[in-house]
């Protein structure tokens, strides 16, 4: 069990499955205090039990202002005090960019950002107030790595988050509140599986390589993702105890992988076009 001293307050949304329910559950372990955001609060207390001290099991809707409040207000409330928030709510959404409405388009932005932003504007006045924290905001190797064919709006949702986390650190540093922006590359969670992941409700039949590229994912990757969340979900609780937690945070070898090939494609393109870059000063 963790010492009374170093036990923290953490909330959690999206605590029902994959990585949030898995770390929900060793912090509870370890004699943390968790306040866990769901849907579907029976499911999540069939999992961990009833509410109790160390555990609160919230029903939030992230994406109206006053059910976040209200759940912040509530876990400030029971555990009298707040520590680190870990925004890992979200869903994947597959299709290509001309085939996904604006309604499909607007829903993926509004569950993997927009619901983010709501948590970070009802968290900061505690934070901000008691001059410490940790925000932690789960963006992904699609935040990163944007030649994914038929992921065009996950992927621009998870860039989002990263701008979003690092115009954040810059913003709350004077304040004593550390931001950590992580991206978990696969890992072997139902992401994949129904519930988690959205097809385009108007495919076209023209974009035959990258139905068989979903297709692939959802037969082939899932259940045999290479990441472990256990081992992910005690990295996170790693860096929650480190003075000085890193602002970017790669989890996973194919991550790893990607972000070290999109610096060299960057470097590429800066050093092949570097002539053109600085050629229009005054």
């Amino acid at each position: 069990m963790t010492d009374i001293h170093t036990a923290k307050t953490w909330l959690i949304t999206g605590a029902s499955k994959g990585l949030g329910l898995i770390l929900t559950k060793q912090l509870l372990a370890l004699g943390h205090k968790v306040a866990a955001t769901t849907r579907d609060v029976e499911a999540l207390e069939n999992e961990l039990g009833p509410m109790s001290e160390y555990f609160l099991p919230l029903a939030v809707d992230l994406n109206n202002e006053k059910s976040v409040q209200d759940g912040v207000t509530e876990t400030v409330r029971h555990f009298e005090g707040l520590d680190v928030v870990v925004n890992n709510a979200g869903f994947g959404q597959i299709g290509t960019l001309e085939e996904l409405s604006d309604a499909e388009a607007r829903k993926s932005f509004e569950i993997n950002v927009l619901g983010m932003l709501n948590v970070i504007r009802a968290v900061m006045p505690y934070l901000r107030k008691q001059r410490k924290g940790h925000i932690m905001n789960i963006s992904s190797m699609a935040g990163i790595q944007g030649y994914i064919p038929g992921w065009g709006v996950y992927c621009s949702a998870k860039f989002a988050v990263a701008g979003l986390t690092e115009a954040l650190a810059a913003e709350v540093k004077e304040f004593g509140i550390k931001v950590t922006l992580v991206y978990p590359g696969h890992m072997r969670t139902s992401f994949l599986s129904q519930g988690s992941i959205m097809s385009p409700q108007s495919p076209i039949a023209d974009y035959i390589s990258v139905r068989q590229n979903e297709q692939m994912a959802k037969e082939q990757m899932n259940g045999q993702q290479m990441g472990d969340p256990e081992k992910a979900a005690a990295l996170l609780l790693k860096i929650s105890s480190l003075d000085n937690p890193p602002l970017h945070y790669f989890i996973g070898e194919d991550v790893y992988k990607a972000a070290n090939a999109k610096i060299d494609t960057l470097k590429s393109a800066l050093e092949t076009w570097k002539e053109d870059s600085l050629s229009i000063g005054f």
